[in-house]
């Protein structure tokens, strides 16, 4: 029997609401790699994104087969052989994914098809649609290397999937394609699941992989993942490293992820399958799982200048006027403006936040943390806590603190404590004011 703690599941329930009213009407490609699939994964993927359907998000969902095809091609004495990350398709090849796609359709649609008592699919109805969405052509020879039949996608019938996404269905497209001669290609999960992101606009596209997300030292297999990338960010590392030899290779999906967000694609995700329920985690949680890279419009998220000071000041103002934030003089900002970070939308600031370390310690406080009311609710806030988080572990700090009098549940929500007082650095200590009697609320970064 299970039992239902109120204490525990309320709270968590209504701190998930937002996400679903964020989420309701959106648009989700979401591909799974055929590991996943090998290593038993699909029933309860399926009732993830069954979950996610029941809650009025659009889907498409991309499944790949590798390991299916190497399966395959091994039992007739095949070797399977790469380059550049994508297959090299002879006519062999091409038989073992032609029947490896048709097993593995019937095999999820057969998934989204349960509807078993006590389950998560009972009193699901997943419409599962498929078809010939994708337009191919050949790789062709690149470097001397003759792909045969491997293909890239050449069109995405948008206006048809948007016609079966619109009817309530689940689209599910398998990593095949044909060209308008109808000769059939072997395609790549990762680029029939961008290809299609970038054509539908999406608003997320979803890798459920078998790495755990891109590492912050991508030569230390033990370094933590690095949660949230930047679509600069995520260009600079592409730089660093070699073109990836196998689909496997983290940055196979890292320069998908980049591909996607300069197509229009805001939000790119490569998420481990290995954990369970990985999707949900990192939909309806702050923190999620794997890595995400976003693209912030470079110019509208970026650390303050000189030429600043004044929009800093203009947003600020209202909120010292209140009493939310502590007053702050003209000159002190001047001087501190290297500390900010803006939010910044066709000229104008919307949001601020600063950082003033304390490396004794190994902390910092995050300071004169604004948000014009123009812009609340876009989610301009938590992406100023993200980036004076990156800001504070790239001068190896341990944790951020804030002191507040009226928003500490904003930060609570987001995986801030109360401590004491008497927990803070000895410099600010001797600054706190004990009369405005603040909350002192910390984050340890991971």
């Amino acid at each position: 029997m299970n039992l239902v703690f109120p204490h525990t599941f309320v709270p968590w329930f209504r701190a998930v609401a937002p996400y679903i009213h964020a989420y309701r009407g959106k648009t989700f490609v979401v591909a799974l790699a055929g590991e996943a699939i090998a290593a038993g994964k699909l029933n309860t993927f399926a009732q993830d994104l069954s979950i996610l359907h029941a809650m009025g998000i659009k889907l498409v969902m991309v499944h790949g087969f590798r390991p299916q095809v190497t399966e395959q091609l091994a039992a007739k004495g095949h070797v399977s052989r790469y380059s550049r990350g994508i297959r090299i398709t002879d006519d062999l090849a091409l038989d073992a994914a032609q029947e490896a796609a048709g097993q593995l359709r019937f095999e999820i649609e057969a998934a989204f098809s349960q509807g078993l008592p006590n389950t998560p699919m009972a009193n699901a109805t997943v419409r599962v649609v498929s078809g010939n969405f994708l337009t191919a052509r050949p790789v062709g020879i690149v470097d001397g290397v003759d792909f045969m039949h491997s293909g890239l996608v050449r069109r995405v019938d948008s206006a048809a999937m948007h016609r079966a996404i619109e009817s309530g269905a689940l689209v599910l497209l398998s990593p095949f394609g044909f060209s308008p001669t109808g000769e059939a290609f072997n395609l790549t999960m990762e680029d029939v699941a961008t290809s299609t992101a970038i054509a539908l606009q999406a608003d997320k596209l979803v890798f459920m992989t078998e790495i755990p997300g891109i590492r912050e030292q991508m030569d230390d297999a033990d370094s933590a993942i690095d949660t949230e990338l930047d679509l600069a960010a995520a260009k600079r590392l592409l730089a660093t490293l070699p073109p990836p030899a196998l689909p496997t290779d983290p940055a196979f999906y890292l320069q998908q992820c980049v591909k996607a967000c300069e197509g229009g694609v805001e939000r790119s995700h490569i998420l481990p399958f290995a954990t369970d329920g990985a999707l949900l985690l990192e939909v309806f949680t702050h923190d999620g799982v794997g890595t995400m890279v976003i693209d912030e419009k470079l110019e509208s998220l970026r650390e303050a200048g000189s030429d600043d000071v004044g929009g800093v000041l203009q947003l600020i103002e209202p909120f010292e006027r209140d009493g939310t934030l502590v007053r702050r003089e003209r000159t002190e900002i001047e001087r501190d403006i290297a500390n900010y970070s803006v939010v910044e939308h066709d000229g104008i600031i919307f949001g601020c936040a600063a950082l003033y370390p304390y490396p004794e310690a190994r902390t910092g406080e995050m300071a004169a943390l604004t948000v014009s009311p123009l812009s609340q609710g876009q989610g301009d806030g938590e992406r100023l806590l993200k980036r004076v988080e990156h800001r504070a572990k790239a001068m190896g700090l341990t944790s951020i603190f804030v002191l507040t009098t009226r928003t500490m549940h904003w930060f609570l929500k987001r995986g801030f404590v109360h401590v004491d007082p008497d927990w803070l650095p000895e410099a600010r200590k001797r600054k706190y004011n004990w009369d405005r009697r603040s909350q002192v609320l910390v984050k340890k970064l991971n």
